[in-house]
């Protein structure tokens, strides 16, 4: 069974130690007590299917470059970030999608067939959990993989949008410098300033990833739908983020306040140190298959 499992791409993640047998063993009886598990993933999930994150020390990109992601009231005030964004979104594209779910996201597909896990939220908008084949999940920033307008709510698949931009731009050509969490890469203005962007084919409006971007909020909506998925769970395990992000602490506070159980797999501080039930240093693709 574990001969199939995909071997993973350690660039971006943190040195740690193997997992400690007294740790597994803590863990494999936090998920045995648990009937209906509420697990949250993050960045730290996907580092070992070759997607770097933003807050690992020394692999991380906050730790590697000046780069900063891109601001919601920027690019929709701004046709200059929008023309930046979507090429260098246009030029990271095939790499970004062609990643591939890690050992991490088999684990949790396979402990939602069994009837163990009752919920899972990722903060993650790289599509590997829907690649895996979960189906019990929320995407709590949205997905790449879908693009629609600002003005009339179409929707259309990135993959489509790929098409749009070839044919829009068949002449223009960048090199690539490195890649970061979302999907775009390192671009020089000089090479952006030719780069053709197209409108909503309904109406002529803004296209925008379906991901919510720094500084902009996540719907009321799914927010309380989260909160009703945690409050049927008895438990919570967060694997791979170290909480930073308001937006999914708040579900940790929620579950704080329930009394349930909390366990964290993460390489690195987090914000539920002081208040979770224990804490695994360790990579989740490595760790997680070891829970039967």
């Amino acid at each position: 069974h574990s001969a199939s499992r995909p071997s993973p791409n350690l660039a971006f993640v943190p040195a740690c130690l193997p997992p400690d047998p007294v740790e597994v063993e803590e863990l494999q009886h936090f998920v045995s007590n648990s009937k209906r598990l509420f697990v949250m993933t993050g960045a730290g999930i996907s580092t070992e299917s070759g997607i770097p994150d933003y807050r690992s020390e020394g692999v991380g990109l906050y730790a590697r470059t000046e780069r900063r992601p891109v601001q919601h009231a920027e690019f929709v005030r701004s046709a200059r970030a929008r023309q930046r964004y979507w090429a260098r979104n246009f030029v990271g594209w095939p790499q970004f999608s062609s990643h591939q779910p890690n050992a991490a996201h088999l684990v949790l597909r396979d402990w939602e067939r069994l009837g163990k896990l009752h919920w899972l939220v990722t903060q993650n908008v790289d599509a590997l959990h829907s690649k895996a084949g979960s189906q019990r999940m929320t995407e709590l920033h949205g997905c790449t993989h879908r693009v629609f307008c600002l003005a009339c709510g179409d929707q259309i698949l990135r993959s489509e949008l790929q098409k749009h931009f070839e044919a829009m731009n068949p002449t223009w050509k960048a090199e690539a410098f490195g890649v970061a969490p979302d999907g775009d890469v390192f671009l020089t203005d000089e090479q952006v300033q030719n780069f053709q962007v197209p409108a909503c084919s309904k109406c002529g409006g803004i296209l925008k990833p379906d991901v919510t971007f720094f500084g902009d909020m996540v719907s009321r909506e799914k927010v309380n739908f989260v909160h009703q998925r945690l409050a049927e769970s008895d438990s919570m395990l967060v694997a791979g983020s170290s909480m930073q992000v308001y937006s999914g602490y708040r579900f940790a506070l929620a579950a704080r306040e329930k009394q349930l159980p909390i366990a964290v797999i993460n390489i690195g501080p987090t914000r539920l140190d002081h208040f979770a039930s224990f804490k695994l240093n360790s990579r989740c693709g490595e760790l997680l298959p070891l829970i039967v």
